[in-house]
């Protein structure tokens, strides 16, 4: 069974707040394998573990028809509440179940949320629902993330991993999975055209509240909240106060270059 850890609303209404679309790099390593396999155009494209939905409006751009899923009911109001393209619709349902016949999905995507799949069973799925010569794209970033403004980028790095650090404390046992570039998630894919990226690098536009926001969003930092908020909360306080005096600054809406690296496994049925 699916590992369930983003169910509360006001956790969803973070992660729809904090949480960012892929990245241009990610974008194009999907989008130039898909080429090459002639996936695109395509009627269908699926996103599993949509949460609020910020993957699935990128495969909006693309696909004639996009269906977010998720588990979580709540992730999906945020998704749905979300201003989105015509095409795009949402469903509640297990990764390891969709609503989908055999054979009927062009191309499956899961970004950031397929290490907390029941693996067996949602490659079965993808197995099942994807016609012959459909595509998957099963992305993470990854805990590898580093901090750019002006001279201090080294101390605003050092900052932030400190934080991020003590929040991975907390860490499911999951993160394995992101641990190992996905390793494991590549070789449980069963098809035998396929291939897995671990070097995309993207640059994220951010601002210090929203590189505090995400580490709120994580799962972690809301485990580390429930078993001690005072501690979880004075942590993010510090944590932001720490970066604006190093930056000389005041204001937390100061941009920064938030730089992320993802991993991607991608097949071909």
């Amino acid at each position: 069974m699916a590992t369930q850890m983003f169910e509360g609303r006001g956790h969803a209404a973070v992660y729809q707040k904090y949480r960012f679309a892929p990245g241009k790099e990610l974008r194009q390593t999907i989008l130039s394998y898909l080429q090459e396999k002639k996936a695109i155009p395509a009627e269908l494209a699926v996103d599993v573990g949509c949460g609020s939905g910020q993957g699935t409006h990128f495969l909006g751009e693309h696909f004639k028809k996009v269906v977010g899923t998720d588990i979580s009911e709540a992730q999906v109001q945020e998704a749905k509440d979300s201003p989105c393209m015509p095409n795009i619709s949402y469903l509640v349902c297990p990764a390891e179940e969709l609503p989908f016949p055999a054979g009927s999905v062009d191309v499956l995507t899961s970004f950031t949320a397929a290490h907390w799949f029941d693996m067996g069973r949602f490659m079965a799925e993808a197995q099942r629902v994807l016609r012959p010569g459909g595509c998957v794209a099963i992305s993470t970033y990854t805990v590898d993330m580093s901090l750019r403004y002006g001279d201090c980028s080294q101390q605003l790095t050092k900052i932030f991993r400190e934080c991020w650090d003590k929040i991975l404390e907390y860490s499911h046992d999951r993160l394995k999975y992101v641990l190992d570039n996905y390793k494991e998630i590549f070789e449980a894919l069963p098809f035998p055209d396929k291939k897995r990226v671990t070097d995309i690098y993207d640059q994220i536009p951010m601002t210090i509240e929203g590189v505090v926001g995400y580490m709120e969003s994580a799962s972690p930092y809301q485990t580390f909240k429930k078993k001690d908020p005072q501690a979880a909360t004075s942590l993010l306080q510090e944590t932001e106060k720490r970066m604006l005096e190093t930056m000389g600054v005041s204001s937390r809406e100061t941009p920064v270059e938030f730089w992320v690296r993802h991993v991607c496994v991608l097949g071909c049925k």
